[in-house]
């Protein structure tokens, strides 16, 4: 069965009475090219256990199986089941767990289904959970690779670098814990239904330590977010309205010791800048804010 045929997908469809889900972001693909990138992307071979988020009819878990020593696919919609039963017959490295990613243990499942194995991501992820999946991807810390396919606009921001629009705090929290890469587009025709936006393949290398050190890193983070949540402000108003106690005279100080006009907009410093202001800060006695 050719799982990227419009007209086979439809027949398989029909035949199981399925029914498109909008609440799930379902758009499977109709490219053979596509999942066959995306997997070759991913470096797969005989010594890699490959997680995949949201198989639909198993077009990219077909290509995972053939290059991964086993693939764990996650699937939320039951309604797939007899689907992905038919369709992946004969694909016996491949097993599927029905249930939410989100509510999974990831560490413990990745020690469960891939002992001895180097575990990786591979997946077309839905639209509509793409921040917190990858989010819990990155924070279970036992995935190598992240190989993935958003929605472009998303795919933008996790790549961007500083002073461009695209730049903002999800980006900085994947660039700490990854190094990023941004792949191939892969446009609103290679798929049924049609996304009404153009979807981008990403790789995410987990980095062996961050790009930077910093004092406390979860103080590293809520300062960013301060600096992003209202990033039309200067860094220093920014500051003092998103770290509770921090006052505006204390934002602009901590700014002037680190060496930064007392005007500029977080939208302009990459990790390093970041770290210094945490730094500072951390040094104040503001840790606890």
């Amino acid at each position: 069965m050719n799982l990227t045929d419009s007209n086979e997908i439809r027949a398989l469809l029909t035949r199981h009475g399925f029914r498109f889900s909008k609440s799930l972001g379902q758009n499977f693909l109709t490219a053979a090219w596509v999942p066959e990138r995306i997997a070759d992307e991913a470096g797969l071979d005989g010594s890699v256990g490959a997680l995949e988020v949201g198989p639909g009819i198993g077009c990219l878990t077909e290509q995972l199986s053939r290059r991964a020593a086993k693939v764990l696919s996650v699937e939320l919609d039951r309604s797939l089941r007899p689907v992905l039963a038919e369709t992946l017959t004969g694909c016996e490295n491949v097993e599927v767990l029905f249930g939410d990613v989100l509510k999974q243990d990831l560490p413990a499942l990745v020690r469960e289904s891939f002992p001895g194995l180097t575990p990786v991501v591979c997946a077309n992820l839905p639209y509509n959970v793409t921040t917190p999946v990858l989010t819990a991807l990155i924070e279970a810390g036992c995935f190598a690779r992240i190989t993935v396919m958003i929605q472009r606009e998303v795919a933008r921001r996790i790549c961007a670098s500083p002073g461009t629009p695209d730049y903002g705090a999800f980006g900085l929290f994947v660039q700490y814990h990854c190094e990023t890469e941004l792949l191939f587009d892969v446009p609103p025709s290679c798929f049924v239904p049609q996304p009404k936006v153009t979807s981008s393949v990403i790789r995410l290398t987990r980095r062996e330590k961050p790009p930077v050190a910093v004092s406390d890193e979860a103080l590293l983070f809520r300062v960013i977010r301060a600096a992003f949540n209202q990033r039309r402000k200067t860094l220093g108003n920014a500051l003092s309205a998103g770290l509770g106690e921090l006052t505006k005279e204390q934002a602009e100080k901590v700014l002037i010791s680190c060496g930064f006009d007392r005007k500029i907009r977080g939208e302009v410093l990459d990790l390093g800048g970041f770290a210094e202001i945490t730094d500072e800060i951390h040094s104040l006695g503001c840790a606890d804010l």
